[in-house]
């Protein structure tokens, strides 16, 4: 691996444990650095719970053009290992245009929305209904986007975030 590919992995890895630890709701009462829900290093989220999460990939807005999925990934982390998203969109028709879901290999994939070494995760009907889940297996990034459209709908329309997963940490509060 060269030296700017490893710098740029531990820049993604910083970022996003700073993403994590700025959810944390720290106080500094008398000088001591304590959480104010009195957990010691058990949770890194309020929404934290013992055992793996499930979302809905853009919750509300579901997986669409034109929503800002960056944006929403960063708002509802971390996620943790084992976590499920869960992607859904109506299929193909009439009045509405294909989706579909690219896993992509490597940040410059995900910043370029280059799909050429990208793995389909997610037909353009499989996301009707309940949709499907992708589980969070592995401590690595994960790269999401669309790939309809030659690209565009990542490029132009939001659609695209990445998640890495952290590891969850079940303690006692002491």
């Amino acid at each position: 691996m060269s030296v700017k590919c490893a710098a740029l992995v531990l820049l993604v890895a910083i970022s996003m444990f700073g993403i994590a630890v700025g959810n944390k709701n720290w106080s500094t009462t008398a000088g001591n650095w304590n959480f104010t829900n009195n957990n010691y290093w058990g949770y890194w989220h309020n929404n934290a719970t013992k055992g793996p999460n499930t979302f809905i990939v853009g919750g509300s807005e579901k997986w669409r053009f034109g929503y800002n999925y960056t944006e929403w990934a960063i708002k509802n982390g971390p996620f943790y290992l084992n976590d499920k998203l869960v992607f859904k969109y109506d299929p193909p028709n009439g009045t509405t245009f294909p989706h579909s879901v690219y896993l992509l290999p490597n940040f410059w994939s995900f910043q370029n929305c280059d799909l050429r070494r990208a793995k389909k995760i997610g037909e353009v009907t499989s996301g009707a209904g309940k949709g499907f889940e992708f589980v969070l297996k592995r401590w690595q990034p994960y790269f999401f986007a669309c790939g309809e459209r030659n690209g565009i709908h990542c490029k132009t329309g939001l659609m695209k975030f990445a998640v890495w997963p952290l590891i969850r940490w079940t303690t006692t509060n002491i």
